[in-house]
């Protein structure tokens, strides 16, 4: 039976785990979760404010790079500054918990040690009437590079995976600080008593537009900074990008003798939609880590047995055929379908019907010859690859 996310919430409350791992395609609703998570652990009285004394569930996701738009000065073309919408969020990590030095840190780490941001301080410009208008400390960015013979170069806008990386690590930085404070075993003894009441740290998908090593290399950090917290602090991770739940999954899978941390501090789980617009949650095998290309094939296994065949089948099937193909040397995934009278129709069907859709997004039907064909395709790929029968493991909730 599925469950709303708010079921979900709940039950991601109720597990005693220190760290709970939930891969989910794009579009399925890990954002949406996060908020009901801190909607069920702490209401919120008031819009973006941060109750420093009572904060008890610290989450990075969609909605934390929303605080963050881009000027780009079309006027004068000089002068493009990252902008930080009024929250008291940013403003309490940067000015009461002073992280500056520490986000330029981490974000030269993952990105260049050339590249610097410069926070403002507090300063006054004329209005469009000729008044006096008071910008905020901490309320814009701007970008400086090191550039060989050219000197530094100033006012640059940077990539949005670098903004991205930036965003992340003003929350990473903050991270650091709550771990190391908490880690004090007595109260008392604490720099400060702003994160007693944390119980919780939710982080929604970190990792977008990173290039894969510093998506390995941000993987990895999380991991290590997870396992260094000896508080009864409790880590939710979410995420729809394979390559990073894979490293986390081995490296929560691993003992790590230095923290006294076991795998059994740990859950791996899938966040899955069904077709009624509930959810499931289900653990992942603990005997491997999660094949992303077989997780497809099981989807499409159980899309072509129940007929809720969508376009965004066609999207998996894609995949699947690209990785396949990749691995066994052709040029082309195209070179995997089936060669005979309908080659040509194969072909145009899935590019037709796989370009660039995500699962979550495409809810649009196909008509039942393009059904028939998706399932032909499925079996053919299946039999003539030897994948192994995925739908032997089912059980009897359609999951692995």
């Amino acid at each position: 039976m599925g469950q709303s996310l708010t079921d979900i919430a709940q039950t991601l409350h109720n597990t005693d785990k220190k760290v709970q791992l939930i891969y989910a395609f794009n579009g399925v609703g890990k954002t949406r979760l996060s908020r009901e998570f801190k909607e069920l652990v702490s209401p919120k009285n008031h819009d973006d404010e941060v109750e420093e004394s009572k904060m008890k569930v610290l989450y990075y996701n969609a909605f934390t790079e929303d605080l963050f738009y881009w000027d780009n000065d079309l006027y004068a073309d000089s002068t493009r500054k990252l902008k930080i919408q009024p929250n008291s969020f940013t403003y309490w990590i940067l000015k009461e918990q002073g992280q500056e030095r520490n986000i330029v840190t981490n974000f030269q780490r993952y990105t260049n040690n050339k590249l610097t941001p410069r926070f403002n301080e507090e300063y006054t410009v004329k209005d469009e009437n000729d008044k006096d208008l008071t910008v905020k400390a901490y309320s814009e960015i701007i970008f400086s590079v090191e550039s060989g013979n050219e000197g530094k170069i100033e006012n640059i806008k940077i990539s949005k995976g670098e903004e991205s990386c930036l965003i992340w690590c003003v929350f990473y930085s903050l991270l650091e600080q709550v771990i190391e404070v908490l880690n004090v075993a007595e109260v008392a003894d604490r720099e400060t008593d702003q994160f007693n009441d944390l119980k919780y740290v939710f982080i929604d998908d970190p990792v977008s537009s990173l290039d894969e090593n510093h998506l390995i290399e941000l993987a990895v950090d999380i991991a290590e900074l997870i396992k260094s917290s000896q508080s009864e602090l409790k880590f939710i991770i979410t995420t729809h990008n394979p390559l990073f739940y894979n490293v986390l999954y081995n490296e929560f899978s691993n003992s790590d003798k230095r923290y006294n941390y076991k795998p059994k501090h740990s859950i791996k789980r899938r966040l899955e939609k069904m077709s009624d617009g509930t959810y499931l949650l289900v653990e992942q095998s603990v005997d491997s880590p999660f094949s992303y290309h077989l997780f497809l094939l099981t989807e499409l296994e159980k899309a072509t047995k129940s007929g809720e065949i969508k376009k965004y089948h066609y999207n998996f099937l894609r995949q699947i055929l690209e990785k396949t193909s990749t691995f066994l040397g052709y040029t082309a995934w195209k070179e995997l379908l089936p060669h005979d009278a309908q080659e040509a129709y194969y072909n145009r069907i899935i590019n037709l019907c796989s370009h660039g859709k995500h699962s979550g997004e495409e809810i649009s039907l196909i008509d039942d010859n393009d059904k028939r064909v998706l399932t032909f395709l499925v079996e053919n790929i299946k039999t003539t690859y030897h994948f192994k029968e995925q739908a032997k493991d089912l059980n009897e909730n359609g999951t692995i």
